[in-house]
């Protein structure tokens, strides 16, 4: 088996942090971002698991301002990928869905990257990929349960963990 090229701290920490660096750079490249920009990609994946979401959620779940979010809703309206309606819950703001078109750039992203991490794992011998899988498991169940994953999250999305605690999240 070849030497690991492991950093100069090799914590638990430090190489979670490593992998979730490099694989997120790697997805990136591979995915060229479903032809937009990274912000949009974050919205579309989020409008695919959630379904249609306030502007104000929206930016909630990715923790990104407010701003940011309405001027790529806007962008990818302008490309057809989601559509903004009137909030039946609350008539100041909008709902975001996406369109046929966004899902369907939606699953061919979600198609490229599953790729990628198909053939990243085919690198693996059969052992270590089970291994990797079930400590991949592992670790979505911790984070599931990890309050702070789901800081500011409302109930039910993401983890069932989630909740809208303020005391976790910075002020707007």
């Amino acid at each position: 088996m070849p030497e690991l090229n492991l950093p100069s701290d090799a914590s638990p920490g430090n190489l979670l942090r490593e992998v979730a660096r490099l694989y997120t750079r790697a997805q990136r490249v591979v995915a060229d971002c479903c032809r937009s920009t990274s912000t949009q990609c974050h919205l579309l994946t989020e409008l695919a698991r959630s379904g249609p979401l306030p502007l104000s959620e929206l930016g909630l779940r990715l923790s990104l301002e407010k701003s940011w979010v309405s001027r790529a809703v806007e962008a990818m309206a302008a490309r057809g990928w989601v559509s903004k309606v009137p909030n039946p819950s609350d008539a100041r703001s909008w709902l975001v869905t996406l369109t046929d078109d966004g899902v369907r750039t939606v699953n061919e992203l979600n198609q490229t990257l599953d790729a990628h991490a198909e053939l990243l794992l085919s690198r693996l011998g059969a052992p270590e990929r089970a291994a990797v899988e079930q400590s991949l498991l592992i670790l979505l169940k911790a984070l599931r349960s990890d309050p702070a994953a789901s800081c500011c999250l409302p109930p039910g999305a993401d983890t069932a963990q989630a909740k809208d605690d303020s005391s976790c999240c910075p002020p707007p």
